[in-house]
């Protein structure tokens, strides 16, 4: 099955606060209404545009595919409450709002970093038992603290540029360990997640008011407790290089809680950027339950 994919920019209200997400769904004229669906969530400074090669083929395998700006993040609201709503906790609040005013009852959840960390939280949580299968790309219930500070160093200061091609040279360097990316596929990466400072220069397309997260709610990455309690089947990726996600921490995951099945993806540190074959089929396979 290769079912082109239609996708459409939306907007809701989730929690008082309007989320931005791409919605792609299959071009079938007579799509199913029973059609699978796939939540796909991005990572802690990122975009839910960088979910586009993977929705474009799980879409092209029959399914619709939700993909969200987390609130503070490309084009949804920016929080009036950054000290209280930028957590973990408040963004499985909007997923799970979010899945109940799209009708979703039951659906699969593919995150990336910050993303896989909503997605055990709501496992765990608020919609346990209404996600059936869950990956986890490159993030762990303990993430390393070192690689937290690492991140934390860029995030709450973004760098800003005359020109969006020196702002595609940061994110080259910055984003490298994702792995191989196409010429295109950079392009693509900065300009759906740039905006224009009032000086004219251009930054990343934040709120970098969010790295209060690490501040106000700083065990906010302890999972253990949300890990045990999930009950779908759990693929982890896990970048060879990642310092995200260490290798005792992934050994863990193995014969904790859901007992997932950890794949070690090779080429890459935080986060597999999900956007060559390889790793497409290998999400493709496990959400199937092949």
């Amino acid at each position: 099955m290769n079912i082109p994919a239609i996708p459409q920019s939306r907007y809701l209200s989730c929690e008082g606060r309007e989320i931005h997400f791409m919605d792609w769904a299959p071009a079938a004229v007579d799509q199913p209404p029973a059609c699978p669906v796939v939540v796909a969530w991005h990572g802690l400074a990122r975009t839910g545009r960088d979910m586009d090669a993977l929705a474009a083929h799980l879409a092209g395998q029959g399914y619709r595919v939700i993909c969200p700006d987390t609130i503070g993040r490309g084009l949804s609201q920016w929080s009036p409450l950054p000290e209280t709503e930028y957590c973990l906790a408040f963004y499985a609040r909007l997923a799970a709002a979010l899945a109940d005013q799209l009708g979703l009852a039951r659906f699969h959840w593919v995150g990336t970093s910050m993303g896989g960390a909503i997605g055990m939280v709501c496992a765990g949580g608020a919609l346990q038992g209404r996600i059936e299968r869950l990956v986890i790309n490159d993030i762990g219930p303990q993430p390393n603290p070192v690689a937290i500070d690492r991140i934390r160093s860029y995030a709450g200061s973004p760098a800003a540029f005359d020109t969006v091609s020196e702002l595609e040279q940061y994110f080259r360097t910055v984003y490298k360990p994702y792995g191989f990316l196409t010429d295109a596929q950079w392009r693509l990466l900065t300009e759906s997640s740039m905006r224009r400072l009032p000086n004219g220069r251009v930054t990343p397309h934040y709120d970098p008011a969010m790295v209060m997260q690490f501040t106000h709610h700083p065990a906010d990455y302890d999972l253990w407790d949300d890990f045990e309690r999930i009950t779908a089947p759990v693929l982890c990726l896990r970048g060879a290089d990642s310092d995200l996600l260490l290798p005792e921490t992934a050994e863990a995951m193995r014969y904790r809680g859901p007992r997932a099945l950890v794949v070690t993806i090779a080429g890459c540190g935080h986060a597999p950027a999900l956007n060559v074959p390889d790793q497409l089929e290998l999400v493709g396979r496990f959400l199937t339950g092949r």
